[in-house]
């Protein structure tokens, strides 16, 4: 038990925290931009796979962080363009196209790291590749705040944009035409097209942003947090960036909250597993799923979903 509360003494701990929200709050907004679009964003854990693999080949093969970054996005961009194509332009249901997206996500992945790393022998690669990864980036002077500093102001730069975030798409959704454009289309795109909003344009720019936010998120697990890459190393946090949406009632400070609620259980089950605590390995491993199921149970029955998510739009002919 000693040891356990001593987890929440260590700055270590709250850096984690930190750094383990960032990958979900990164998805989430953009996810949620998609949502209330009326997208469901069941798609982002494939998007997020692709910018893992995206970040470290663009790392590891220019020696340049910028690189990865930009393909890591562009990774991302090309999963939700593909979902935009089934989901917005032919019509498809939208969870079963996620679905079979995200499957396709790993596999894809997985290939192109062997391609760029293996030469394209598709050789069996053992050793754990190490890439230039991103640098932390410490602000003057708050960084040297004793506690504080390290937790927040000596961080990627990456953490930074995303906890940027929640304001920037507070202010879009709630403060801006664009912004009113995507609830419009959420909510009523038959009205909103009556009106000239383009809905199919709308919903195709929210899931580019969608893509390049989770493929992002994506980078910050490769060429951030862990720098190296596995094989779905996401493990679930697009789903869990989902779950963060639901858990905030499809607003941002909401969805913010959702995260930093799943990266902190996300961060303790990283630090119990190095500390001496006599609980199996598995349970350490599945605490952050077993968070994630009980809060998805207890907000999803008050849920109220946008009126038109996972509708598609056809329009209709005059």
């Amino acid at each position: 038990m000693l040891e356990f509360l001593g987890i929440f003494t260590t700055v270590e701990f709250y850096i984690a925290v930190v750094q383990m929200t960032t990958p979900i709050l990164l998805a989430a907004m953009g996810g949620l931009i998609a949502e209330r679009s009326g997208i469901i964003p069941f798609g982002m854990e494939g998007m997020m796979l692709m910018g893992t693999v995206g970040g470290v080949i663009g790392s590891g093969l220019t020696d340049r962080v910028e690189v990865g970054l930009l393909l890591a996005m562009l990774a991302g961009v090309f999963i939700a363009v593909l979902y935009a194509i089934m989901a917005v332009s032919v019509g498809a249901n939208q969870v079963v196209t996620a679905v079979a997206l995200n499957m396709g996500a790993l596999g894809l992945s997985s290939l192109l790291y062997v391609l760029a790393f293996a030469g394209g022998k598709g050789e069996v690669i053992e050793d754990v590749i190490r890439v230039r990864a991103m640098p932390l980036w410490k602000i003057p002077v708050l960084g040297e705040i004793p506690f504080i500093g390290k937790v927040l102001f000596n961080q990627y730069p990456l953490v930074y944009l995303a906890f940027f975030m929640a304001p920037v798409v507070w202010f879009i959704l709630y403060r801006t035409s664009w912004g009113l454009k995507i609830r419009a289309v959420g909510e009523h795109p038959h009205a909103a097209d009556t009106v000239g909003i383009h809905v199919l344009k709308v919903r195709y720019l929210t899931l580019i942003v969608c893509g390049m936010l989770a493929g992002l998120a994506g980078a910050f697990l490769s060429i951030g947090a862990f720098n190296a890459w596995q094989e779905n190393m996401t493990s679930g946090r697009g789903f869990i960036a989902y779950t963060s949406i639901v858990f905030g009632r499809w607003e941002p400070i909401g969805a913010f909250l959702g995260s930093f609620l799943f990266g902190a259980a996300d961060a303790l089950q990283l630090r119990m597993q190095t500390q001496n605590i006599q609980v199996p390995f598995q349970v350490m491993v599945a605490f952050p799923y077993i968070v994630t199921v009980i809060v998805l149970v207890l907000s999803g029955k008050s849920a109220k979903w946008p009126a038109a998510s996972g509708e598609a739009f056809k329009r209709e002919s005059k």
